[in-house]
C-alpha cells in the first residue's frame, strides 16, 4: 500500500472539497412575495375613554324597544349611584337618552354602545353607532336635547377609528 503524499510532497487533495449536504426541510418557510389574494377586513371600533369617575356601559342591539331600554338602564343606575331624581328631572333625563339612542340607531348596524359617567353631580350620557361613513348632520337632534335642560351636548365623527358619537351633559342637582 502506497502511503498519501503530503500536499508539501505534490499531492492535491480532492478538488473540489466535500460539502455537508443540505438540510433537509428549511428552517423557516419562504416568505410569500407581494399580496396573497387572501385578506381579512378588519372594521377598527370607536373607543370611549372615561376617566377617574364612577361610569357604566351597556351594549344595546338595534331594535324598536332599545331606547325604551337605555333610558330603564341610566335612571336605574343614576339611582343605583344614589342620585334622587324628582319626576321631572327623571322625564328630562329619559327624553335625553331616547333622542340620542334613536339617532345612534339611525346610523344602522347591528348594535350601539350606551355609556353612562357622572362627576360633580353631573352626567355624561353618551351613545356610539359604531358605522363608518358619513354622520348626518344633527343640528335637529342638538336642538332638541338643548330643550330638555342639558348643561352641553354634542356630536362627532372620529375619521380615524371610524364610527359617530352622540353626548349630553346634564345637571343631576335641581
Amino acid at each position: 500500500m502506497v502511503a498519501p503524499l503530503d500536499a508539501e510532497d505534490g499531492h492535491r487533495p480532492d478538488y473540489p472539497p466535500k460539502t455537508p449536504p443540505p438540510p433537509k426541510r428549511p428552517v423557516e418557510p419562504p416568505r410569500p412575495e407581494g399580496e396573497t389574494g387572501v385578506s381579512v377586513a378588519v372594521r377598527p371600533r370607536l373607543t370611549a375613554r372615561i376617566a377617574n369617575r364612577r361610569s357604566a356601559n351597556w351594549t344595546l342591539e338595534n331594535a324598536p324597544w332599545t331606547p325604551a331600554k337605555a333610558a330603564r338602564h341610566v335612571v336605574g343606575k343614576l339611582a343605583e349611584w344614589g342620585y334622587r331624581l324628582d319626576a321631572g328631572k327623571e322625564a328630562g333625563i329619559t327624553e335625553v337618552t331616547v333622542l340620542l339612542t334613536r339617532a345612534a340607531l339611525t346610523d344602522g348596524g347591528r348594535r350601539i354602545s350606551l355609556h353612562l359617567a357622572d362627576q360633580d353631580h353631573q352626567a355624561l350620557i353618551l351613545l356610539l353607532s359604531h358605522q363608518n361613513g358619513h354622520a348626518p348632520e344633527d343640528e335637529d337632534l342638538l336642538r332638541e336635547v338643548t330643550g330638555r335642560g342639558v348643561v352641553s351636548c354634542g356630536t362627532d365623527t372620529d375619521h380615524e377609528d371610524g364610527g359617530h358619537r352622540r353626548w349630553a351633559l346634564t345637571d343631576l342637582c335641581g
